[in-house]
């Protein structure tokens, strides 16, 4: 495969910068029309987004299944490819700087606030193995999770949430709660965890 550089989708507020930036990760499906809408929102709420495609060198999102595309995925490079996106965002008039995500993304968003630095809020929905990356948030940091969720086990959430207590677990919920249009999407939950992301985010970045 050629050399290119990071790959990624970027949504904009419409009135002009500065603003807060968000970089966005992807689940383990890849990009996915949720997810850049989930940037578009951010983007209509007042914050640049930026989505970068973390499977780029196996040949893109989808290219393999997503167990080999995560399998081949480098902890360093990772962490290198979201401060990148940062860069990007803050090159385009971002000021402060956080970070989402959502399933293998929300683990990364963790690692991006344990291990990276550089971010000054992130904010991770149902990371498996949170429990498993040592170390303490360099930012402040909001965790969600569903109660029914079957990719992630009840005495994981529960030792996260001992670590750490301002965790939120929607009880109804299962994985991919925020997955608007899929079986797994659960609005009520999907609600509540938009507005306190919204509420994060502008307390911390803003």
């Amino acid at each position: 495969m050629t050399a290119v550089a990071l790959p990624y989708f970027v949504a904009l507020p419409s009135r002009p910068g500065p603003w807060p930036g968000v970089v966005v990760i992807h689940e383990a499906n890849g990009i996915s029309p949720q997810l850049l809408r989930f940037c578009e929102r951010l983007a209509g709420q007042g914050f640049a987004a930026v989505a970068p495609d973390l499977f780029f060198r196996s040949g893109g999102s989808e290219a393999k299944g997503f167990a080999e595309l995560m399998g081949e995925l480098s902890p360093d490079q990772v962490i290198a490819d979201l401060q990148a996106a940062a860069g990007i965002l803050r090159g385009l008039g971002a000021g402060r700087v956080g970070v989402t995500g959502f399933c293998m993304g929300g683990l990364q968003a963790w690692r991006a606030a344990v291990e990276g630095g550089g971010f000054s809020a992130a904010v991770g929905f149902y990371g498996a193995g949170i429990s498993r990356v040592p170390g303490e948030p360099r930012c402040p940091t909001l965790l969600f999770f569903g109660g029914r969720d079957e990719y992630i086990s009840p005495a994981e959430i529960e030792s996260v949430v001992a670590r750490h207590p301002d965790s939120v677990v929607y009880p109804d919920a299962g994985h991919g709660f925020m997955r608007d249009g899929s079986d797994s999407y659960h609005e009520a939950s999907a609600a509540d965890a938009w507005d306190r992301t919204l509420s994060f985010f502008t307390d911390h970045l803003a």
